[in-house]
C-alpha cells in the first residue's frame, strides 16, 4: 500500500503539516496544508493530506469531500480509499463503506482489510456472510486473539454460546493478558470463570500496560468475584475499570443536563405544533428509547414476535444523520440541537427521513409494515426523529434508577456509553433521562408511549397490550413467546431474551448497597 507520507517530503509544507499532526496540533497543521494547496491549487497530496486531518478532527464531511477530490485528480490510492471508506463507516453509510471494504480486500493481503468489512457486514444485518469471514480470519490467523474475540461476538449474537466460549478462551489462551477475550467470557450469563482464570486474570492485571487490556480485565474480575460473593472485592474492580476507562475519555455530564435544558427552554406546545403531520415513506418506524440495561431488547423482542412488526436491532443511522446536519450547521456558528431541528426547511427534513428509511431497508427482510430500531439513546433524539420521520412510533422502557445505573457502571461499556463510567455521572444521565422524557409529556401529551420494566416482567400482557394500541395493532399472544423468536441479536441480553421472563435483572444493586451512597445523592428520590 502507498504511504502518502514518502510522497511529501518534497513539499516542506507538507512535510511540516505531518510533523505537527503526529504531535496533536491538527489545527496548525490543516493551516500548513492549506497554504500549500494555495500556491499547488488541486494538488492530490495536499488534499489527501487535508482529508485525513479533518478525518481526525471529527469534520467528516469536509474530509470525504477533500479525499474524493485527492482521488479524481490522482491520488487514488488503497491508503486515500481506506480513509473514504473509513469515513463512509463513522458517518454510517454502510452500504458504501462495505462495498469499499470489499474492493480493498481484493486489493491487498491486509488482514484488517476484511476484518473492517465483517464488521459492516454485522452492522447492516448480513451476519451470515460476517460470521464467514471472521471464521475464516481465525483459521487463517490462528495467534491473533482479535480475530477469535471477533468470532466469539459473532457466535454468541447468534445463539451459539458454547462455540463463542470455545473462541473467546482461545483468545485467552494465546494472550493471558487480553482483556477483551477475559470480558468475553466474563459477559456471559453463566458461571463459568473457575479459579484458575481468576488467578490468570490477577495476573493480567499486574503485568498489564494498555488501558484497552487492564480496564477490560478489571471488569471481568469483577464479574467473577460477584458470581462468588465477594461483593467488596468485586466493586473495587469494577470501580478501577470505570475509572480507567473515564481517564482515557474525559466525559462531561454537564453537556448532557446543558441539553436537556436547552430543550425544557426552548420546546412548547408551539414548537411540536408547528412540527409537519405528513408520513414520510409506506412503513411505521417504531423507536424503543432508555438508557442502555433498561429491558430495550427484551421489548423488541417481544415487539419483534408480533406478526406486523419487524426488529432489526440497534440502527445507528439516527445518531450519524444528525450529526452530520450538527457539522453542517455549525459552519456558521455556535448552534444547539432544537435550532437545528427548528430551522430545517421542509424539503431537507424529508430528504433526511428518506435516507434514514433507505439505510433502515439495508436491514430489513420482509415487508411488515412496522419496524423496531432500539438503540437506547435515541431517546435524546426523539425531537428530531419527530420532525424528519412524522409517522415515528417512541416506546419509552424505564429499569427502575437503581438497578438500571448499577447494571450499566458493571458493564464494561465502550466510549459511546461514556456516561456509565461514574456513579454519579450515570445517575445524572438518569436524572435528565426522566426530566426529558417529563417535558415531552408536558408538551405533547401522547407522543412518547411508556412501558414499565418491572411490570413487564411481572404481567407482560397489559403492558403489552397497552404497546400495541399505542402502536395501532391488535393484540397477538404470540408476543409472549418472544424467547422462540429465531434471530440475531447483537446487545449484551443476547442470552436472557431466549429465556422466558425472570426476575434476574431486579435488585442487583443491592449487595452494593454500601458503595452506593454518590449514586443515591445524584438520583435523589429517584432512587427510592
Amino acid at each position: 500500500m502507498t504511504d502518502l507520507r514518502s510522497t511529501v517530503t518534497a513539499h516542506p509544507l507538507l512535510s511540516e503539516a505531518d510533523r505537527l499532526a503526529d504531535n496533536g496540533k491538527y489545527d496548525q497543521a490543516a493551516q500548513r496544508v492549506m497554504a500549500h494547496l494555495r500556491q499547488n491549487p488541486y494538488d492530490p497530496r495536499g488534499l489527501a493530506q487535508l482529508g485525513t486531518l479533518a478525518m481526525r478532527m471529527g469534520a467528516l464531511v469536509q474530509a470525504e469531500q477533500f479525499l474524493r477530490q485527492a482521488a479524481a485528480h490522482g491520488a487514488n490510492t488503497a491508503e486515500v480509499r481506506r480513509n473514504l471508506a473509513s469515513i463512509l463507516n463513522q458517518q454510517e453509510r454502510l452500504g458504501e463503506a462495505e462495498a469499499m471494504f470489499a474492493a480493498l480486500t481484493q486489493e491487498t493481503d491486509d488482514p484488517s482489510m476484511p476484518a473492517l468489512r465483517a464488521v459492516t457486514l454485522d452492522k447492516l444485518g448480513r451476519n451470515d456472510e460476517a460470521m464467514a469471514i471472521h471464521e475464516e480470519l481465525a483459521r487463517r490467523f490462528p495467534n491473533r486473539p482479535l480475530h477469535w474475540i471477533s468470532y466469539g461476538h459473532a457466535l454468541r449474537a447468534a445463539g451459539r454460546v458454547p462455540d463463542a466460549i470455545a473462541a473467546y478462551r482461545h483468545a485467552v489462551e494465546i494472550d493471558f493478558e487480553f482483556g477483551e477475550g477475559w470480558w468475553g467470557l466474563a459477559s456471559i450469563k453463566q458461571k463459568i470463570l473457575t479459579d484458575a482464570d481468576i488467578a490468570a486474570m490477577r495476573e493480567g492485571l499486574r503485568i498489564a500496560i494498555d488501558v484497552r487490556n487492564s480496564a477490560p480485565l478489571h471488569f471481568a474480575l469483577a464479574r467473577a468475584l460477584h458470581d462468588r460473593g465477594e461483593y467488596a472485592d468485586a466493586f473495587t474492580h469494577y470501580a478501577e475499570g470505570n475509572r480507567q476507562r473515564a481517564e482515557s475519555i474525559g466525559y462531561d455530564a454537564k453537556e448532557l443536563t446543558a441539553e436537556v435544558d436547552e430543550v425544557t427552554r426552548f420546546v412548547d406546545r408551539a414548537f411540536i405544533d408547528g412540527m409537519p403531520a405528513d408520513g414520510v415513506g409506506d412503513a411505521t418506524p417504531v423507536f424503543v428509547i432508555s438508557l442502555p440495561r433498561s429491558g430495550s431488547t427484551l421489548l423488541e423482542q417481544m415487539l419483534g414476535s408480533h406478526p406486523q412488526v419487524e426488529p432489526i436491532g440497534e440502527l445507528p443511522y439516527i445518531p450519524a444523520i444528525l450529526r452530520t446536519a450538527m457539522e453542517m450547521a455549525t459552519r456558521r456558528g455556535r448552534v444547539t440541537v432544537p435550532q437545528v431541528i427548528a430551522s430545517l426547511p421542509p424539503q431537507v427534513a424529508q430528504a433526511m427521513g428518506h435516507d434514514y428509511l433507505q439505510r433502515a431497508a439495508l436491514h430489513r427482510k420482509t415487508d411488515r409494515p412496522y419496524f423496531v430500531d432500539k438503540l437506547p439513546h435515541n431517546w435524546s433524539n426523539i425531537l428530531f426523529i419527530r420532525r424528519i420521520l412524522p409517522k415515528a412510533k417512541f416506546i419509552d422502557i424505564r429499569r427502575p434508577a437503581m438497578d438500571c445505573c448499577f447494571s450499566n457502571f458493571t458493564q464494561s461499556f465502550s466510549s459511546a456509553h461514556a456516561s456509565s463510567f461514574a456513579l454519579e455521572d450515570i445517575g445524572q444521565c438518569y436524572v435528565d433521562y426522566v426530566r426529558l422524557m417529563a417535558h415531552l409529556d408536558g408538551v405533547a401529551p401522547g407522543m412518547v408511549h411508556h412501558v414499565d420494566y418491572e411490570r413487564l416482567i411481572e404481567e407482560p400482557e397489559p403492558q403489552l397490550r397497552a404497546a400495541l394500541d399505542y402502536m395501532g395493532l391488535d393484540w397477538d399472544p404470540a408476543v409472549l413467546e418472544f424467547h422462540r423468536l429465531d434471530r440475531v441479536v447483537r446487545t449484551p441480553s443476547s442470552e436472557q431474551v431466549r429465556r422466558p421472563l425472570n426476575r434476574d435483572g431486579v435488585d442487583v444493586w443491592r449487595p452494593y448497597a454500601q458503595w452506593l451512597d454518590p449514586l443515591r445523592e445524584v438520583l435523589g428520590p429517584l432512587a427510592d
